[in-house]
C-alpha cells in the first residue's frame, strides 16, 4: 500500500464514513407521478399547434383558411355566387359570377369582412376588394367596335 492509501475501517451500525455519499438509485431520473407531465404523450392538435407557432406558419394557415372555409365563413347563398380569388397583403379579392352579383356584394362588404375577421381573426384579411367577372375579348375579324358596357348578360 502507498501512503497516501489508508485504509478506513468498516463503518460500524448506525455510524457513517466521513467521505461516504449515499447511493440513490436512479438520481438523475425524475418520476412524474399521477399527475400529466411534459414527458407524457401529447395529443397530436396541441404539437401541431406548437409547431406552426415555431416555425411560423400561422399566417400561411390562416390564409388557406380563407379558400378552404369560404363557403361556411360568409354562407352558402353568397358562396355559390362568388369565390375568392387572391389573398395577397391583406387584401383579399373576391370574384362574383355577374355584376349584379358584384354590386350586392359591395352593399354587404362590412359584414362580408366582419364575419372573415370573427372566424379568422383579426389581420388576415384587412381589405376586401369585390370584382364582377371577366370576359375574354371579343375579336372575330379584321373589324371590331369598341363597347363602353361591360357585355354582362343579366
Amino acid at each position: 500500500m502507498a501512503d497516501d492509501d489508508v485504509a478506513l475501517p468498516p463503518p460500524r451500525w448506525g455510524q457513517r464514513r466521513s467521505n461516504f455519499v449515499p447511493r440513490r438509485r436512479f438520481a438523475s431520473r425524475k418520476w412524474s407521478g399521477p399527475g400529466p407531465d411534459k414527458r407524457d404523450p401529447q395529443p397530436l392538435g396541441r404539437l401541431l399547434g406548437q409547431t406552426m407557432r415555431r416555425n411560423g406558419w400561422q399566417t400561411n394557415l390562416a390564409h388557406a383558411g380563407v379558400f378552404a372555409r369560404w363557403a361556411q365563413i360568409v354562407g352558402s347563398d353568397i358562396a355559390d355566387h362568388c369565390r375568392p380569388e387572391s389573398l395577397k397583403d391583406g387584401e383579399l379579392v373576391v370574384v362574383a359570377e355577374s355584376t349584379a352579383w358584384a354590386t350586392q356584394l359591395r352593399l354587404f362588404h362590412k359584414q362580408i369582412y366582419a364575419k372573415l375577421t370573427a372566424e379568422l381573426g383579426r389581420g388576415v384579411v384587412t381589405r376586401l376588394r369585390i370584382q364582377g367577372p371577366t370576359q375574354p375579348g371579343r375579336v372575330n375579324g379584321p373589324r371590331r367596335v369598341r363597347f363602353n358596357i361591360s357585355r354582362d348578360t343579366f
